[in-house]
């Protein structure tokens, strides 16, 4: 085994268990927050790592994938650290990335469709499809807060947490989906796999709900929201 899959096998399954955690303790917490800086660094290591090892191995796809998780991952820290209004180069250069994945993961989906073989380097349109259409939104997303010089308050909250949660899902549903073979019979039987793949997207629409509901019908109070590793007040009114 080489060096760079032991850590991406490693950075993987820390990624995973520290996702799961912070995702259930109390938010705010001491516990809440050390569990989010494990998964942060542990996704960038991952999609640093897979995206190394896709370009040594020919794997455009796999590329595109670990570069937008890394976007993703980023951005979404960037987020939760983002203090008043104003824009950074990191900003401008995260909308340069995502603005190209989009472009080439719909580029991709097309010559995959139109392929007589119905595939692209490796995969069908399905995939490069469902990945062009989260960099369009997260590209419409970053234009939007360009525009806006910043982004603030539950807008903020929001686009930490969309961010975050996808890039979850990416490595949840790369260990439990694609590589059903290493769990046990009984897991694959009942479900649990796609439960464990696609918790990370329902824990998404919890908090996105739980969210704006507390911006909406909440007190004039400033309640703390952790996710990731850092403490966003969210001024109820």
């Amino acid at each position: 085994m080489t060096f760079p899959l032991f850590l991406h096998i490693a950075s993987g399954t820390s990624g995973i268990l520290s996702g799961f955690t912070a995702s259930f303790l109390r938010k705010g917490s001491r516990r809440h927050g050390l569990a989010g800086n494990v998964f942060v660094v542990s996704m960038l290591l991952l999609s640093s790592t897979g995206t190394y090892m896709a370009l040594l191995r020919h794997e455009p796809g796999n590329v595109m994938g670990g570069l937008l998780t890394f976007y993703m991952v980023t951005t979404a820290w960037a987020s939760a650290r983002r203090e008043g209004a104003g824009t950074t180069l990191l900003d401008w250069g995260g909308l340069l990335v995502v603005l190209t994945l989009a472009v080439f993961e719909l580029t991709y989906g097309t010559q995959a469709a139109l392929s007589p073989t119905g595939m692209k380097a490796g995969y069908p349109p399905g995939p490069y499809f469902m990945l062009g259409t989260v960099a369009v939104l997260a590209t419409v997303g970053d234009i939007r807060m360009l525009v806006r010089r910043g982004i603030s308050g539950t807008q903020r909250v929001g686009r930490h947490l969309w961010r975050m949660c996808f890039a979850f899902f990416v490595a949840s549903s790369s260990l439990f989906l694609a590589r059903q073979q290493y769990f046990p019979d009984f897991m694959r039987r009942t479900g649990a796999l796609y439960l464990l793949s696609f918790l990370p997207l329902l824990l998404l629409v919890f908090w996105l709900i739980r969210t704006r509901f507390v911006s909406a019908y909440g007190t004039h109070k400033t309640r703390p929201l952790a996710i990731g590793g850092q403490q966003i007040s969210l001024s109820t009114h």
